[in-house]
């Protein structure tokens, strides 16, 4: 399943659940900078949707809403995304708004909530950057809940040359940086294709296999 799809069927899900005010604020408060997160940094790391809540209902000191754009639960942890834009809280003559806006982050921490500001600007041109800033900052808690790899270290190392040599990796290639034998390179490529982490790639009208490119996500295949 890709994006489009998993994300149609998260949304619907999430819609599914939510009445009244809840379900009106997820119709309206889905916007541009949050599709984008989710397709150019939570589903390339996660590969999957559905740990992740949008548009997520807090009530505040004063027994007030308010809603954050998501929230995740990382083990012992949980993180609010907010995706920030140039908004009015940056004039000088809505102070009131943005001092509001940091007392609920504030109190966020105080629930034990951690936040995490994204930049709309950097998100829009620099999508890879926020990818390695938000991946540094799970790694942590996912290593705590007991995650287990599904690849062994050689495995592993193929999916690391294939991710520096942009996803796609030959056997000749793994010969090289690595310094296994070819046919031990074909197995090993062939078994990633089996576990659908890899995919062979046919050259020409021939149809031979000659190169392997890496499908799966950063956060399935225990790198971090």
């Amino acid at each position: 399943m890709g994006f489009p799809e998993a994300f149609e069927e998260w949304y619907q899900a999430h819609l599914k659940k939510r009445t009244g005010e809840r379900k009106d604020r997820l119709k309206r408060g889905l916007g541009h900078g949050e599709k984008m997160f989710l397709e150019k940094v939570w589903w390339p790391l996660f590969g999957r949707l559905d740990a992740l809540h949008p548009e997520y209902e807090v009530v505040d000191w004063r027994g007030k809403r308010f809603f954050v754009d998501f929230l995740w639960h990382g083990g012992e942890v949980q993180f609010a995304f907010e995706i920030k834009g140039y908004g009015p809280h940056v004039e000088q003559a809505d102070r009131t708004r943005y001092r509001r806006e940091l007392n609920r982050e504030l109190f966020l921490q105080g629930l034990g909530i951690r936040v995490v500001s994204i930049p709309y600007d950097e998100l829009e041109e620099n999508p890879a950057l926020i990818r390695s800033f938000i991946r540094t900052i799970v790694a942590p808690y996912l290593e705590r809940t007991g995650r287990k790899t599904r690849h062994n270290l050689q495995e592993r190392e193929l999916i690391r040359l294939a991710i520096r040599s942009g996803r796609v990796v030959r056997p000749a290639d793994a010969v090289r940086e690595l310094g296994i034998n070819y046919r031990t390179a074909i197995k090993s490529l062939q078994r990633l294709c089996e576990k659908g982490t890899f995919r062979a790639v046919p050259a020409g009208r021939s149809g031979r296999i000659t190169r392997y490119e890496f499908i799966g996500t950063f956060m399935e295949t225990g790198l971090l």
